[in-house]
């Protein structure tokens, strides 16, 4: 088992940043990739980021690409998504994913922008 704890939402003006994290706890030698996707009231959940424990490599949505960066901390077993240029399409709640929809998922975090 690995559990998710995210943290790091709220509530933002657009223009700003936030800054997700992921921390994983359990069997964490399991994981080989960690994402984060989103969800909107009445919209499908939506992969935004993806990265790869070894060896790394990241993938971006198309709708995030150039304002989020995916990170990760092996040391503490955490990842990060870095949110910037927010606009109002981006409020949804954000999930934490490991090793794909099969794998372990996060509570979620709710993200607010304002106009």
């Amino acid at each position: 088992q690995v559990q998710l704890v995210e943290s790091g939402g709220g509530l933002v003006q657009a223009g700003g940043s936030l800054r997700l994290s992921c921390a994983a706890s359990g069997r964490t030698f399991s994981i080989y990739a960690t994402a984060w996707f989103r969800q909107a009231p009445g919209k499908e959940r939506e992969l935004l980021a993806r990265i790869t424990w070894s060896p790394v490599s990241t993938y971006y949505a198309d709708s995030v690409k150039g304002r989020f960066t995916i990170s990760r901390d092996g040391a503490k077993n955490t990842v990060y998504l870095q949110m910037n240029s927010l606009n109002p399409e981006d409020t949804a709640v954000y999930y934490c994913n490991v090793n794909g929809l099969n794998g372990y998922w996060g509570q979620g975090t709710q993200v607010t922008v304002s106009s």
